[in-house]
């Protein structure tokens, strides 16, 4: 069963709804409801939730299959199972990527590692003005240099 723990002071779209992008670690602790997820983050994406604006990337549920499939993470149910429902929940919705964020996660200003998923979450943020919610001390870094928006997903 998953668990809805979580909208943010973030950046607001046309419609006023903050947008959140969750990090796959913090899409993972939202929908295991891990305590991983600290209260200030909750807060944030029950906000957004509401309004459904928290935003999965396309490269998420690769990463989370990579990581079970490389025994680094454990679900309570097959991984397809899992991004499934982990997908249809309420508020919840998967952001395409596109050819536009493909390119710009190959752009990005500043120092970005190089690790392609991360580049590719920094830049789908970057290109829908959403609020990256992750614990990556990297992506953290980068948001504070003021390249894209970030709040700490962890406690």
């Amino acid at each position: 069963m998953f668990h809805r723990s979580t909208s943010i002071g973030l950046q607001r779209s046309e419609a006023g709804v903050s947008l959140v992008l969750l990090d796959t670690h913090a899409w993972v602790w939202l929908m295991n409801g891990s305590r991983q997820l600290g209260p200030k983050a909750q807060k944030a994406v029950l906000r957004s939730l509401a309004s459904e604006a928290v935003l999965v990337a396309a490269i998420s549920p690769w990463e989370v299959a990579m990581l079970v499939s490389k025994g680094r993470l454990v679900l309570d149910r097959d991984v397809g199972e899992w991004v499934r429902e982990a997908l249809s929940q309420p508020g919840i919705r998967l952001e395409a990527l596109t050819p536009e964020i493909a390119v710009a996660s190959t752009r990005m200003p500043g120092e970005l590692h190089g690790d392609p998923a991360d580049r590719l979450l920094a830049a789908t943020a970057r290109h829908l003005g959403a609020t990256l919610l992750t614990d990556d001390q990297l992506l953290l870094d980068y948001g504070k240099a003021g390249h894209i928006k970030t709040f700490k997903a962890g406690l």
